[in-house]
């Protein structure tokens, strides 16, 4: 077979491994998605059974981020990939570490979950802790899919909406460190609920990451610390 045959077999097979990499990228994000929304339920319903999973479940996204790196490195090594090609793979390896931080964090709220469980605490989370949550899982969603399509509007947008969630946690510690002051008894859960908060705070940092990874893939331009510009 001559290389004229060879290009487009070698063209086409280069594209499944990218679709494929998309494909995982995805599975990792949904997972990561539904670990964080599951240590809150924990949170929430004081259930000792779904922050057991949350725990478990952590190893399939370091997996996941392992399976993914190799992939990545494979494409680099082997293809020589340029321009957007190459900053979607390199942008892949730093979107697959994001994403099993973000696990790490929801394994984090499970715990204190279950710390709380124990302690049986009175002191129950706020509404803001749960909209903290709601808010951080869309960024993830919404930053893995500019990612994917390499749009770097939705990927500003995810930036933007950072905000929120920051303005929401300095609302959780302002509440929780009110509780604290009238009630010395409450301190130990009360810090609990807000290493909660913080982690969720982290979640949507992490997926700011990403976005700012989907403005570099699509327009070639890193906008860290400055995406309003």
């Amino acid at each position: 077979m001559t290389a004229a045959h060879d290009a487009p077999n070698a063209f086409r097979h280069f594209h499944d491994q990218i679709e494929e990499l998309k494909s995982r990228l995805l599975t990792m994000s949904t997972r990561a998605e539904e670990l964080v929304e599951q240590g809150v339920d924990a949170l929430l319903h004081g259930d000792e059974g779904i922050a057991e999973m949350v725990i478990a479940g952590d190893r399939e996204l370091n997996d996941l981020e392992v399976e993914i790196e190799q992939r990545a490195v494979g494409l680099l090594a082997l293809q020589q990939p340029m321009a957007r090609d190459l900053r979607f793979i390199v942008g892949a390896i730093k979107v697959s570490s994001n994403l099993e931080r973000i696990g790490d964090h929801a394994v984090n709220i499970a715990q204190s979950a279950q710390r709380l469980i124990a302690q049986r605490a009175s002191l129950l989370p706020g509404p803001e802790i749960e909209d903290m949550a709601r808010r951080a899982r869309l960024m993830l969603g919404d930053a893995l899919d500019a990612f994917l399509r390499g749009d770097g509007g939705l990927g500003r947008d995810v930036c933007k909406a950072d905000d929120a969630v920051d303005a929401l946690h300095n609302s959780v510690f302002r509440i929780l460190l009110t509780h604290m002051m009238e009630d010395p008894r409450v301190i130990t859960p009360a810090l609990e609920l807000l290493l909660v908060s913080r982690n969720l705070e982290r979640v949507a940092d992490l997926a700011t990451n990403i976005g700012e990874d989907a403005v570099f893939l699509a327009e070639g331009k890193q906008i860290k610390h400055h995406f309003e510009d």
